[in-house]
């Protein structure tokens, strides 16, 4: 991700070290620029949420009321594509970051709690974690597995679980320290043609209805539902239940009997294009309908 950076010190040259490492697509950045230096500039349009976890040292963040210290242990999160800013890190400082885009955040929120969080969540930068965190451990855990994740194959997905948990456990802790809801009690706050509409889209997946068809039956207009899911939820209707319809052909292949094939799986829902479906399937779950199918099979 594009950005700007100075020295703090007249006449010094930031000479960064980095290692970098994938996991799923959770960037894990270690580096040092060697110097005190000022980061800001950083890109919007590149969508990412920038998590900066301190190991020694400290740095000084912007916030939207002046700026935060964190010291070694501590961990900063921002979403760059939402809102702008800065950091200063003192000539000691060591890194252990994250970047993570945008939407990746969303759909875990989505996926684990049903909706997409507003701009009070993402515009919110904030401190958390500490010394003795679960985040500190998780991350400690995450590098590890990734150092020593063994052959290709079982690689990939090592690294959507690791995606996963890290982007959940990000999710709770940015929102404990933001003030903003994820539960239930959040979601209800979405007018009642939207929840009804979700409960519809979640029942009637197989079937596919369509957004006229569903805004009809909840009393709106077409425009009036897609405009409440955008406003309340962050994704279309069609995107809600393509997510549904998704985990739905996810959940039969892991529960469906033996003698029954993934195309005839995938017909069942209505699923045309195997290649195509196969390629939403993995950028969905990291993995492709053929690895989840042998995977449940071998625990019947």
């Amino acid at each position: 991700m594009p950005y700007r950076v100075r020295p703090l010190e007249k006449y010094a040259t930031p000479d960064a070290t980095m290692l970098s490492r994938k996991a799923g697509r959770v960037t894990m950045t270690r580096f040092s620029y060697g110097t005190g230096i000022y980061l800001d500039r950083f890109d919007p349009t590149a969508g990412n949420i920038i998590v900066l976890n301190t190991l020694a040292g400290a740095l000084n963040h912007g916030t939207a009321d002046g700026s935060v210290s964190t010291a070694a242990g501590e961990s900063f999160v921002v979403d760059c594509s939402r809102t702008e800013y800065w950091l200063e890190g003192d000539p000691n400082h060591m890194q252990f970051n994250l970047t993570i885009p945008h939407d990746v955040m969303a759909e875990t929120a989505q996926r684990w709690f049903g909706f997409v969080p507003d701009d009070s969540l993402w515009t919110s930068r904030v401190k958390f974690g500490g010394v003795n965190s679960p985040w500190l451990k998780l991350l400690d855990y995450a590098a590890t597995a990734i150092n020593n994740r063994g052959d290709r194959s079982a690689a990939k997905v090592i690294g959507r679980h690791i995606e996963e948990i890290i982007c959940l456990e990000l999710l709770r802790a940015w929102a404990a320290a933001a003030g903003v809801t994820l539960t239930d009690g959040h979601r209800s706050a979405a007018p009642g043609y939207v929840r009804q509409a979700e409960e519809i889209f979640e029942s009637e997946a197989r079937s596919a209805p369509t957004v006229g068809d569903v805004a009809e039956r909840v009393g709106v207009s077409a425009r009036t539902l897609s405009g409440g899911f955008r406003r309340f939820r962050g994704i279309s209707p069609r995107e809600f239940l393509a997510a549904r319809r998704m985990d739905g052909f996810r959940r039969d292949l892991e529960l469906e009997q033996a003698h029954l094939s993934i195309a005839q799986i995938a017909a069942g829902w209505g699923f045309v294009s195997l290649g195509s479906l196969a390629a939403k399937y993995r950028q969905r779950f990291g993995e492709l309908p053929s690895h989840t199918r042998l995977r449940a099979m071998s625990k019947w």
